[in-house]
């Protein structure tokens, strides 16, 4: 409980407060995102160099890794060539020859794991509206991958196609692109998808479909292949998580055009590294607030349960800071057979998250609740006044190493953060 000399004080700044918000919803709600490029990591994101590997969540050390954080990286190592087994790739990682960072610190983001190492390409996304720029990795698929921390010769010959025949293909089709207009819009993407049944976060069905028709034109256009361009449509269309990577991009960029904004109680970053979950508030700069994942309630692939899950990973929650994926799942009832629950569920999950968020979004509409928009800008303030937490669909990984995905399900994060920021927030502002 607050004492009464902090509550008057609070209250003397509540205006400052409400003006910060508003702006700082109003600047997420009008960015602009529009994917730009692609290109390999080392060339796109500033300050990437070899030797580093950015990853998902909090700052963390190699000891304190969860099993499929290690997975990844052990996998990241062998596609760059730096080890040729486990064994080497382990050495290396507890060594100083590499350096780990969060994909936040450089205005980037990855789903699960979300390793990006130097020769990995990334889609480039642009802001017109503030002229940021956030980049992202691309999607997998499903079964073994190395977000989910699987790293056999299969995940490399994957990740190697996807360097070599994947993303030339797609640079090409998005100059193409550019040649008519400034690149593909992310935001109308999203609004629409949502009223198809989407919440972009863990269904992107309708969304993955939309981009694959806005795509199809341009690659028959750009002297590519054919050969490759049918390998690559497949790989795509048979992917519906294909838009993932995007939608956390655009939901990056809105929330880099929210984050400092001076006296703002509304949270820019949520994510998650496999140990911990941290999160950024914008008027506390990119200080994170941290305390231990929680292990997601989930639906199982046949042979697993409870017991063999890792606590929750992945920058992916930034769907979710940005106003869509687990706070839009009223729109999306058909997500529940992927991740627990029922359709009753999907609805009350969005309704209680309208009493933590700061307006409903301009642009993403849920027709299922009258149109109304979806929740959009947690205020930690509302967080720790109410005692309900961000609560997000994700997937479940295997707690270790080299196995990979074994089911998707809900998961809350911790309130500990929430109070962290608030106290750190108290500190700052409140005399």
């Amino acid at each position: 409980m607050m004492s009464t000399a902090t509550s008057m004080t609070f209250t003397g700044v509540r205006e400052l407060i409400e003006e910060a918000n508003r702006n700082a919803v109003e600047l997420m709600m009008e960015a602009d995102p529009f994917w730009v490029d692609i290109g390999l990591a080392r060339n796109m994101i500033p300050g990437m160099k070899e030797g580093m590997l950015l990853h998902a969540g909090p700052p963390i050390q190699w000891e304190k890794l969860s099993g499929p954080m290690r997975g990844a990286i052990i996998g990241a190592s062998i596609y760059e060539g730096w080890a040729s087994n486990e064994i080497e790739a382990e050495r290396l990682a507890a060594s100083d020859q590499i350096s780990f960072a969060p994909n936040h610190h450089y205005n980037a983001v990855g789903p699960m794991a979300g390793i990006i190492s130097p020769n990995m390409p990334v889609f480039v996304i642009q802001d017109r509206k503030h002229d940021h720029k956030v980049y992202s990795n691309f999607n997998e698929g499903l079964g073994k991958v190395l977000r989910y921390g699987a790293y056999s010769t299969e995940v490399i010959q994957r990740l190697t196609w996807m360097r070599d025949i994947l993303a030339p293909t797609l640079k090409k089709t998005i100059e193409s692109v550019k040649k008519q207009k400034d690149g593909i819009a992310l935001k109308p993407i999203i609004s629409q998808a949502l009223a198809m049944g989407d919440e972009c976060h863990n269904r992107h069905n309708a969304a993955t479909s939309l981009l694959l028709r806005d795509l199809i034109p341009h690659m028959m256009e750009s002297q590519i292949d054919k050969k490759d361009i049918l390998s690559c449509y497949n790989f795509i269309n048979q992917n519906n998580f294909t838009f993932l990577n995007l939608a956390m991009a655009n939901g990056k960029a809105m929330c880099l055009a929210a984050h400092d904004i001076k006296y703002s109680t509304i949270v820019t970053v949520l994510a998650r590294n496999g140990t911990d979950a941290g999160m950024w508030v914008s008027g506390l700069g990119k200080r994170w607030f941290t305390a231990p994942a929680n292990v997601p309630r989930g639906v199982w692939f046949p042979g697993f349960s409870e017991a063999d899950a890792n606590p929750d990973i992945g920058d992916s929650a930034i769907t979710e800071t940005a106003g869509y994926g687990g706070f839009a799942m009223a729109a999306a009832p058909a997500i529940v057979s992927w991740v627990a629950g029922s359709a009753a569920y999907a609805v009350q999950n969005t309704k209680k998250m309208y009493e933590i968020t700061q307006t409903k979004h301009r642009y993403f509409l849920i027709p299922f609740l009258d149109f109304q928009g979806t929740p959009t800008g947690i205020d930690i303030r509302r967080v720790v006044r109410s005692g309900i937490v961000p609560t997000i669909n994700t997937g479940i990984a295997h707690k270790l190493a080299g196995i990979g995905q074994i089911g998707a399900g809900i998961v809350a994060f911790p309130m500990e953060m929430f109070k962290q920021a608030l106290k750190s927030y108290a500190e700052r502002y409140v005399q």
